[in-house]
């Protein structure tokens, strides 16, 4: 490989922050399509939270960050790509399974378990702020387990949980999703401007076009929440 692959981002690394799931949904078609079309460039996956992800990319540690939200990002470039709704995770026997779509008064006296790992302290003040204002004190459990095992207490009857659209891809025995009514999460990339890494640039480009494209798709009524339905 020439050196001149490398500058032209047709060769390298993109270090990529991500806070969402990549089971279905806009993030992990772009990342697909990034691989396909750079087949010699390794994007390098790093999980984590929003704080932890906008230092990265300000230290330079991390190229690009898809976050939920705004989040204020000093000395970051930011740019919304697209959006998920929100849905709730409960057990198929629930009462609530019966209903297509579940609103925020449904929810009110239901008990919430959370991740103590991320998403889940972002998903607890989600709930704690939409609740509080029903003027409800929400009952949210925290566990020290992972997403998965997340899914799997929901379906022993062990509480509700929240997820974003892209999650629901990921099917687990005795737990079923229903939307959450007229809440969406916007999606954003976050970077540095002094970022010099091709390859970054060439993604960017990519997720760009891939917005712009899959703005046309986007479920009617429901962009007007999206400056403050988010889980961080």
């Amino acid at each position: 490989m020439d050196v001149g692959s490398f500058g032209r981002g047709e060769a390298g690394t993109v270090r990529i922050g991500i806070f969402s799931s990549l089971a279905s949904g806009f993030l992990a078609d772009l990342l697909r399509a990034y691989a396909t079309a750079n087949p010699t460039i390794r994007p390098d996956l790093i999980e984590g939270g929003p704080s932890g992800h906008i230092a990265a990319i300000q230290r330079h540690h991390l190229d690009v960050a898809f976050l939920t939200g705004e989040p204020v990002a000093d000395g970051c470039d930011l740019a919304h790509l697209w959006n998920e709704r929100v849905f709730v995770a409960l057990p198929s026997d629930d009462v609530l399974s019966r209903k297509r779509e579940i609103s925020w008064t449904d929810l009110r006296d239901r008990h919430f378990i959370v991740s103590e790992t991320d998403p889940g302290p972002e998903i607890h003040d989600y709930l704690v702020k939409h609740l509080a204002d029903l003027g409800h004190r929400p009952n949210v459990e925290r566990y020290r387990v992972g997403r998965d095992n997340l899914m799997n207490l929901v379906a022993m009857g062990q509480g509700l949980t929240l997820t974003s659209e892209a999650t629901i891809a990921a099917r687990f025995p005795g737990v079923i999703y229903r939307p959450l009514s007229e809440e969406i999460l916007p999606f954003c990339a976050i970077w540095s401007p002094h970022n010099d890494n091709p390859a970054l640039r060439r993604l960017l480009s990519l997720a760009r076009t891939m917005s712009r494209r899959s703005s046309a798709v986007t479920v009617p009524g429901l962009i007007a929440n999206s400056a403050t339905s988010s889980l961080s």
